[in-house]
């Protein structure tokens, strides 16, 4: 949309609204009667430490994890029994208990500090690493002793950038010594069953090489919480020009109980991978920005299903992997959409969030030279995310089939798909496609190609796969229901993972499947180059 759209007052209704439609808080299939504001041709698109593990000591859950980033075996760990009463349960009151970690991310063994508000008396923190673990997809690692009860301070807004900001005192100090490396919600909670809250953290690996590497997308998730009622698409009257110009990590999340985004758009495929038992490590989009080497002999990265904030330096070494030959999976859509740039918090590094966005140049960093904090695609310093992704987004919203184009393909091998095959629901809420009018790499093969009307305007919805001169594959699904629509199961009727059947959860299923075991195993253009069709789909391409 242009600029005179894009700083309108429509955007930030419409993007709250795009929240609950995307994650699982909208359970109606399709989008009936929502007018939001999003959908536009080839334009900028939608916004769319040490010490103790808590006061009164801790205990370990269970045995010793298998060893250090190394020598981490995933099927070990998942051959643990799991912990099915993991899911909030009891929420309770709005601000009965949540709370917020210090760092987003250690490395096993590191500690971090807890931020906790109650109105009860005392309260527990359970650690749950996330995986398969035969079904249960969790287990409990670590549970604290109850601890008392702590109700912190009201947050404050700051009046130029309206970003939230708490000043809230550290409640404990975890420890993770013997946490096997994974992704973890913590779960708070409140003594006599007033309230649970999650908070994520992620036990990062020191190296990647040789695994297909996890990256949480925490900017994203943080650009989407309204936590103390602003975010990074509105305030609390919810017009765009109200919006945080700098979000702040240092709060917690708002959504599905604490967890952010993680629950819908990443977990699925979590689970998925542990349970393939393929070599994984574990990381987030800030430690991948912070961290040059960090991706170096990696055989896969892994973008989840909503990773649309990108800092520059995150993109970079995106980009400098994919040339090394390490493979890319984009497994949701507007991804690699925002420039960011990540600046100190009072509770240390890369825990603020910039992003201007249309009013970059009110940006005091933008005058320092650093880069605008607009879309990639636009001024100044436009770079399309295309040219690394292979696909560009396109807009919202839509909920429509997803269609099959090229059955034949390595990737939908034991799916029985076949050419025109329909996947009801599949492509929402977001979609990205095939546009030669931006950076596209060559050879590129397109193999769902599906019709979609954006707010009035005809366009397709594209998945595709690419190799790169490294022998790297790139592939991305073009649509952010690809994750959550791992667990669709049923008929759909019952309206849950936006009408989702369990066609398109197995098809799903095994197309990731079959990306992850070849993506896993090196190179994958050097055994599966792609045979670019884009003449064969778009005509004059």
């Amino acid at each position: 949309m242009d600029q005179e759209h894009i700083s309108g007052d429509g955007e930030g209704a419409g993007r709250r609204r795009f929240l609950a439609i995307a994650t699982g808080a909208a359970t109606a299939a399709g989008l009936g009667a929502v007018a939001v504001a999003g959908c536009a041709s080839g334009d900028g698109g939608a916004d769319g430490p040490g010490g103790d593990a808590a006061a009164g000591g801790s205990r370990a859950a269970s045995g010793k994890p298998s060893p250090g980033p190394a020598g981490f075996d995933v099927k070990a760990e998942n051959a643990r029994p799991g912990n099915a009463d993991w899911p909030v349960t009891k929420a309770g009151a709005a601000r009965a208990i949540e709370g917020f970690a210090d760092r987003v991310s250690v490395l096993p063994g590191e500690s971090f500090g807890l931020y906790v508000s109650t109105t009860a008396p005392r309260f527990t923190v359970s650690a749950y690493r996330m995986g398969w673990y035969g079904g249960a997809r969790a287990r409990l690692v670590w549970r604290s002793e109850a601890l008392p009860r702590v109700r912190q301070p009201e947050h404050t807004v700051d009046s130029g950038t309206r970003m939230v900001r708490t000043r809230w005192a550290r409640t404990t100090t975890v420890d993770t010594k013997d946490w096997p490396e994974g992704c973890y919600l913590l779960r708070l909670d409140a003594q006599g069953g007033e309230g649970q809250r999650f908070v994520p953290v992620t036990v990062r690996s020191a190296a990647t090489a040789g695994r297909t590497v996890v990256v949480n997308a925490v900017a994203t998730w943080q650009a989407y919480n309204r936590w103390g009622g602003y975010g990074s698409y509105d305030g609390p009257g919810g017009g765009y020009a109200t919006r945080s110009l700098s979000v702040s990590f240092d709060r917690p999340y708002e959504y599905d109980d604490g967890a952010g985004l993680f629950l819908v758009y990443e977990a699925p495929l979590i689970a998925l991978a542990e349970r393939l038992g393929i070599p994984l490590a574990y990381t987030t989009t800030t430690d991948v920005a912070r961290e040059k080497r960090l991706l170096e002999g990696a055989s896969a990265v892994l973008s989840l299903g909503h990773d649309e904030y990108w800092s520059p330096d995150q993109r970079a070494h995106f980009t400098a992997a994919r040339d090394a030959g390490t493979n890319i999976a984009i497994l949701g859509a507007n991804c690699c959409f925002r420039r960011i740039r990540l600046e100190a918090s009072d509770l240390g590094p890369d825990r603020t969030l910039v992003c201007y966005k249309s009013a970059y140049d009110q940006d005091p960093g933008f005058k320092r030279g650093h880069p605008a904090t607009v879309d990639f695609r636009s001024a100044p310093g436009a770079d399309p995310e295309s040219s690394l992704l292979g696909v560009i987004y396109d807009g919202y919203p839509v909920d429509a089939p997803y269609v099959v184009t090229h059955p034949g393909h390595w990737l939908f091998e034991g799916t029985g798909a076949k050419a025109g095959d329909r996947f009801e629901h599949l492509v929402g809420v977001e979609y990205d496609k095939v546009d030669t009018g931006f950076p596209t790499p060559r050879p590129i093969e397109i193999l769902a190609h599906s019709p979609v009307v954006c707010e009035g305007r005809p366009s397709h919805q594209d998945t595709a796969y690419y190799t790169a001169p490294s022998g790297a594959g790139v592939f991305a699904t073009g649509t952010m229901r690809w994750v959550e629509a791992l667990d669709a199961s049923g008929d759909g009727r019952s309206g849950a993972n936006h009408g989702l059947d369990a066609r398109s959860g197995a098809l799903t299923t095994r197309v990731t499947e079959n990306l992850l075991r070849v993506f896993a195993a090196g190179p994958a253009g050097r055994t599966h180059p792609a045979q670019d069709n884009l003449k064969a789909v778009y005509g004059g391409a």
